[in-house]
């Protein structure tokens, strides 16, 4: 009996079909659940709607925001915001918007508005009345140390502006004034003409707490100041 040279078709993998390349069951052609999900780029730090900053490090935009507007005595702009931050202008304004719209539904005392061209926080108006009641109470309250040393600059260096105060005290004396003026122990007394800056004076009720007719009953202040105090005032 002649042996056959054609291929024995037990020798081959019995029962089991060709199938093309790239067919269900190739395991070698079809990536696994896990490859698809390694392969996915991952979200950048800082990407759209991420509140961080642009470093991943440090205060979120909201938080920065809120820190700087607290401080402020007037509406700070857009355009400003953005450059303190390093931030875009409208990321900014959107972010603004919302922290404004997020106060107004949760209700709270104060709320962020949007007024001659920039931003500052205001309280409600529904509580107006409590305001000015704790205002007016608070006038029976005894002043700090700062605020004693600023009332004694606007009173012997009237009328006088805000940096003028902060010069001659070494430090800031914005929240001091605006507790002065709250008190009504200061007023604005119109603008100087080479600067632009507001000047202030004390009131006729700042008189008529320290039981004087006129400015003229102050004590002297020369006995109390050092003899060099003209000379370190020009330096600063």
């Amino acid at each position: 009996m002649e042996r056959s040279d054609a291929p024995d078709p037990v020798g081959r993998e019995a029962n089991v079909p060709d199938e093309p390349d790239g067919a269900p069951g190739v395991v070698g052609d079809v990536q696994s659940p896990v490859e698809n999900v390694l392969e996915e780029p991952d979200e950048a730090p800082g990407a759209p709607g991420d509140d961080q900053d642009s470093a991943g490090t440090g205060p979120s935009l909201s938080m920065a925001l809120e820190s700087i507007l607290m401080v402020v005595d007037e509406p700070v702009a857009d355009v400003t915001l953005a450059q303190v931050l390093e931030r875009p202008t409208n990321e900014i304004t959107t972010a603004l918007r919302e922290l404004s719209a997020e106060y107004t539904a949760a209700g709270r005392g104060f709320d962020l508005r949007e007024v001659a061209g920039g931003w500052r926080f205001y309280t409600r108006a529904e509580c107006a009345a409590l305001v000015e009641r704790f205002v007016r109470d608070g006038q029976q309250a005894r002043l700090t140390q700062a605020a004693l040393e600023t009332l004694a600059v606007v009173a012997y260096r009237q009328p006088v502006s805000r940096a003028r105060v902060a010069a001659v005290r070494g430090v800031s004396s914005d929240g001091v004034m605006r507790t002065l003026l709250a008190r009504g122990l200061v007023e604005e007394a119109g603008v100087d003409p080479e600067s632009q800056a507001v000047l202030y004076r004390t009131t006729s009720y700042f008189l008529e707490r320290l039981g004087l007719k006129e400015l003229g009953e102050l004590p002297e202040l020369a006995p109390f100041l050092p003899d060099n105090v003209e000379t370190l005032e020009e330096q600063k």
